[in-house]
């Protein structure tokens, strides 16, 4: 099974994000538009785990002590070298000690530490294979820098399933852990 440990987004976010998207839809036909279903706030992926491992999982993340999350937002941006357009998340300290919490635990259940910094953000759009990365510097001028979302408190955090399609990737729970720390 492929993993992740995410944040789901919260209901008014989703909304401004759905009309964000429908707007800048037309204008990018050469980009993969993420799904509103798969719009979350990565904490880590794990990739592929067997059944231990996800045994092993489970107490450790029930385990965390965290409190609930202010998330705010920093603006629209790309990664240039992934093909990729999306709306940044700030990574204040209270989240980022959740990120590092979540590593840390996983860490024994044989899953390793990302050696890139963390930089949270929900993933919009992707470059299709072949596409060139111009047109996502012109989507994000197109986008302009006037796009507010509000701030949400993320009260849980989940671990996914993600199962790969010809389709997209379909995200799946698995578990829910409840931030009340």
């Amino acid at each position: 099974m492929r993993l992740f440990i995410a944040i789901p987004l919260g209901e008014a976010v989703e909304t401004e994000l759905k009309r964000l998207t429908a707007r800048l839809r037309p204008a990018a036909p050469n980009l993969r538009w993420s799904s509103p279903e798969s719009w979350h706030i990565t904490l880590q992926f794990l990739g592929n785990a067997n059944e231990e491992q996800y045994a092993c999982l489970l107490p450790r993340l029930s385990a965390l002590n965290a409190p609930p999350i202010a998330i705010d937002f920093e603006g629209l941006g790309v990664f240039d070298r992934a093909g990729v357009f999306f709306l940044g998340v700030a990574p204040t300290p209270v989240l980022t000690a959740l990120e590092k919490k979540v590593v840390a635990a996983t860490q024994p259940c044989g899953f390793e530490p990302e050696d890139r910094p963390y930089h949270p953000h929900i993933t919009l759009a992707r470059l299709k294979s072949g596409s060139r990365g111009r047109e996502l510097r012109t989507l994000l001028e197109r986008a302009g820098g006037g796009a507010r979302f509000e701030r949400f408190t993320a009260s849980e955090f989940r671990l996914y399933e993600s199962h790969l399609s010809a389709a997209g990737s379909q995200y799946e729970v698995k578990c829910r852990f409840l931030l009340t720390g």
